[in-house]
């Protein structure tokens, strides 16, 4: 087996189906608001923090004045929450079984996600996993959001294992960006993008599902 003391997730789109999830959310209150919305917007900006999205839509809708850019955003955040609290979120494939190998073989986890500790949490807890990661790194422990290496860098101090002897999962561009970056071997599980070539040379392997990673890993 490879040599790795430890493993850092991402969540969004890699742990958890949630990306199709935020944006049929903000599709729907963006129809409804009567906002030039389309899934070319939110693909532009996935894997960045919420911050930096919430600014990029203060932009790009600045005609409609902030007040009601603040209400679209706002209410599309609902919508996405009462989707979550429903326990309407599955976990992708796999995660449980990768879980359970790198548990077999004593391999310590920690999730480092650009969204918010409480929807972090909300999901983790939502899918009975929480206590299954030794901690999470998340938008409010960091002042640069990936693909700035910040969190993975920190998430790597609270491992305490060395950068070539640990791995990161990731699903979105901007986070393999932030792996490579920090240094750190990353596979990549796309969800709604595939990679180019440029994302490509930045990963160890590429895989459709968590469920191939654990016979990789035994090589």
């Amino acid at each position: 087996m490879k040599q790795i003391d430890g493993v850092i997730f991402d969540m969004d789109g890699l742990l958890f189906d949630t990306e199709l999830i935020y944006y049929q959310s903000t599709q729907k209150i963006a129809d409804a608001m009567n906002f030039p919305y389309s899934k070319e917007v939110y693909l532009e900006f996935l894997g960045v923090s919420d911050e930096e999205v919430q600014e990029n839509y203060h932009r790009i809708y600045q005609d409609f004045g902030k007040e009601k850019v603040d209400e679209f955003i706002q209410r599309s955040y609902d919508d996405t929450y009462q989707v979550f609290e429903a326990g309407k979120v599955p976990l992708k494939e796999g995660v449980l079984e990768l879980l359970d190998f790198l548990e077999q073989q004593e391999i310590p986890k920690i999730v480092a996600s650009s969204n918010v500790r409480p929807a972090i949490e909300l999901l983790l807890d939502g899918a009975g996993i929480k206590e299954r990661f030794s901690g999470i790194v998340s938008a409010e422990d960091v002042t640069r959001a990936k693909p700035d290496p910040e969190i993975f860098k920190k998430a790597l101090a609270n491992l305490g294992t060395k950068a070539e002897n640990t791995l990161i999962f990731e699903d979105s561009f901007h986070g393999v960006t932030a792996a490579d970056a920090a240094g750190i071997p990353v596979i990549m599980v796309p969800d709604l993008l595939a990679p180019t070539d440029e994302i490509k040379e930045k990963t160890i392997e590429i895989f459709e599902s968590l469920s191939q990673v654990p016979t990789y890993l035994k090589k």
